[in-house]
């Protein structure tokens, strides 16, 4: 079984890869939100207003490192059915590198800061492991002190037929990621082309993002 991620990792940074996700995300917000946490933007429709937030997180002490999140968002509803709600989207690599522990600290940080605790964390992973963890339980021998989870979208185990003819413009961009096999590598570039010219009618975002869909 073949993915686009592993055929388009090889010659291109992480920071690369972060910018490519962080572009895709904030040109097209709604829409990631709801390819990447269907569950959690399932009421996040057009009249939604969504917002990015400052990435660098406040510090306690102006010598200490800081927290720099790859896209917080805040989504609000303007008739003021359902309260904010802040998305915090990151884009990992390499699964080896991830800290569950990290992100758990980031959306703590980023709760009180907004003080909200109303905070989605959704990991995007361009490579599958088994050993990516999911959940974060801290306690003792009887008391759980804290349980964390967050929304895992692995990419590579996403079937790119599934969604070849989605009206999300995300999910046909990102279809060169998904799972196929090798002998589907053109048919799923096309998908995606004819995604993209179909769903952004901006020439110089088909531009962009036909680059985005080359590159991996």
């Amino acid at each position: 079984m073949s993915t686009g991620s592993d055929s388009g990792s090889s010659g291109h940074s992480a920071t690369s890869h972060d910018q490519n996700f962080k572009n895709l995300t904030l040109d097209y917000p709604r829409q990631a939100l709801q390819f990447f946490a269907p569950e959690e933007a399932a009421d996040i429709d057009e009249s939604v207003v969504i917002t990015p937030i400052r990435q660098e997180q406040l510090k306690n002490r102006l010598g200490d490192r800081f927290f720099e999140l790859d896209v917080p968002l805040k989504v609000e509803w303007p008739d003021g059915r359902r309260a904010a709600m802040l998305f915090l989207l990151e884009e990992e690599t390499d699964p080896a590198r991830f800290s569950i522990h990290r992100l758990a600290v980031y959306c703590a940080s980023l709760a009180e800061l907004m003080e909200t605790d109303r905070v989605v964390p959704i990991v995007i992973f361009l490579k599958g492991s088994p050993r990516i963890r999911r959940d974060l339980t801290l306690g003792g021998d009887r008391l759980t002190f804290l349980s964390f989870r967050y929304v895992a979208c692995v990419l590579p185990e996403m079937p790119a037929e599934q969604y070849k003819d989605s009206a999300n413009i995300v999910a046909r961009i990102t279809l060169p990621t998904m799972q196929y096999i090798r002998e589907q590598v053109i048919d799923v570039v096309a998908w995606a082309l004819r995604g993209l010219d179909a769903l952004e009618p901006d020439v110089e975002k088909r531009i962009k993002y036909a680059g985005f869909i080359d590159t991996y």
